[in-house]
C-alpha cells in the first residue's frame, strides 16, 4: 500500500553521529502528491546520521511506458542507477546512494523471465563482479483476506510463492547471482520458509520484520499476532539462506504507531513499541542476519529520518560493538556485496 511521502518536523538531536550506516531498504519515485527523490534523500540522509550508502528497492517508479510489458520495470533500474551514478561522482558529498539496486520483476514468467533479468543486470552496469550495481529483485507476495490490505499495483495471491510457474521464475536468480527480497504479511511466513527451503542456494532478505498487522481485522490483536509472528519467524531463521530487516514497523497497517508524550523525544517512544519486534528478530536471527532499514519514505508520516535511527539506536545501546556493526551497516553489505563500509 502506498502511503503519503509527507514530511515530519525534527526537533531531536542525533545520537551516535559516527555510527556507520548502510541504509538497507529505502525508495524513490515522483507521483501525484507523492514525491521523494534525490533531494529529498539528500537531505535526509545529510541531516546527522553516519549513513555511508543506501540500498535501493523498487517502488513501481519510472517505468517504461512504451514496448514490451515484461521489460518495462527496467526503467525503474536505469533511474535508480543514473542516481547512483550521481552520488557516485561525488558531486553531492561521500554518500553512495542506491549502491545497491533491487528491481522487479514478474517471477511467474518462468523460464522466460531469464531475458529480464539480463535486462536488469545491463541497465545497472553489469554483473556485480564487474562493477554492476543490480543485486535483486522483489516481487510483491504480501495478501490478505482484507481488501484494505492489497496494492491493486502488484496482484498477488495466497499461495503466489507455491505457485509452478513463480518458483521456476525464481529459480533463475541463484545462477545469476541475485538475491530475493520477501515483502508479505506474517500469516504468510511458513510459505517463505517453505520456499527458502526448496531453493537453499539463493540468499532471501525477509522485508519489514515480518509485515506486522496491527489494523482491520487484527486490531486489538496484537498478543495472538506476535505468538503467531514469532513461532513461524523461529522457524524460518532455521533456513541460514535467509535474512531479515529490522524497519517497516512505521507503516499504518502495523498499527504500532506510539502513544505521544510532549516531554519525551520521539524516539525514545519508537523505540518501546518497536523493541518486543526488533528485539524478537535479533534473538531469531541473530545480529550478523539482520539489518536496519528506513523504509523511507513509506515510514516518513509518522516521524522524521533523524527520530527513525534514533529510535534505532536506541534499541542498539547494550549491543557490543561487533552486533552494532552487524545491525547498522554489516549485514546489509554482505547480503548486498557492498564493499566494506568501516
Amino acid at each position: 500500500m502506498t502511503q503519503p511521502a509527507e514530511r515530519t518536523a525534527c526537533k531531536e538531536m542525533v545520537l551516535e553521529p559516527n555510527q556507520p550506516i548502510v541504509d538497507a531498504h529505502h525508495h524513490l519515485y515522483d507521483r501525484p502528491g507523492l514525491r521523494y527523490l534525490l533531494d529529498d534523500l539528500l537531505a535526509d540522509v545529510g541531516s546527522g546520521h553516519g549513513v555511508r550508502a543506501t540500498v535501493y528497492v523498487q517502488a513501481r517508479a519510472m517505468l517504461r511506458q512504451d514496448g514490451d510489458e515484461r521489460f518495462k520495470p527496467v526503467g525503474e533500474t536505469e533511474f535508480a542507477n543514473g542516481v547512483a551514478a550521481m552520488c557516485a561522482s561525488g558531486t553531492y558529498g561521500p554518500i553512495r546512494a542506491c549502491a545497491a539496486i533491487v528491481g522487479e520483476a514478474d517471477l511467474r514468467l518462468g523460464h522466460d523471465v531469464r531475458s529480464v533479468l539480463e535486462a536488469h543486470l545491463a541497465a545497472a552496469g553489469g554483473p556485480g563482479e564487474s562493477g554492476g550495481r543490480f543485486r535483486g529483485i522483489r516481487h510483491v507476495a504480501a495478501w490478505d483476506p482484507e481488501p484494505a490490505f492489497l496494492n491493486p499495483a502488484y496482484p498477488t495471491s495466497e499461495d503466489l510463492l507455491d505457485q509452478t510457474e513463480f518458483r521456476a521464475g525464481f529459480s533463475y536468480l541463484a545462477p545469476f547471482r541475485l538475491s530475493f527480497d520477501a515483502w508479505l504479511y506474517f500469516h504468510q511466513i511458513p510459505r517463505l520458509t517453505a520456499l527458502a527451503r526448496a531453493f537453499p542456494d539463493t540468499p532471501i532478505v525477509l522485508n519489514h520484520c515480518g509485515g506486522i498487522l496491527g489494523r482491520g481485522r487484527y486490531e486489538r490483536r496484537l498478543a495472538e499476532v506476535f505468538r503467531l509472528w514469532s513461532a513461524a519467524l523461529r522457524e524460518l531463521a532455521l533456513c541460514p539462506n535467509v535474512m531479515v530487516k529490522l524497519g517497516g514497523l512505521g507503516m499504518p497497517q502495523s498499527g504500532l504507531a506510539p502513544d505521544r508524550r510532549d516531554d519525551v523525544p520521539l524516539s525514545v517512544d519508537l523505540a518501546s513499541a518497536w523493541r518486543p519486534w526488533m528485539e524478537e528478530c535479533i534473538d531469531a536471527f541473530g545480529s550478523s542476519r539482520c539489518m536496519f532499514e528506513s523504509n523511507f519514505p513509506a515510514d516518513r508520516t509518522g516521524y522524521a529520518y533523524v527520530e527513525g535511527w534514533n529510535a534505532f539506536k536506541r534499541l542498539a545501546m547494550s549491543a557490543s560493538p561487533a552486533e552494532k556493526a552487524d545491525l547498522f551497516w554489516r549485514s546489509a553489505c554482505t547480503f548486498y556485496r557492498l564493499p566494506a563500509l568501516a
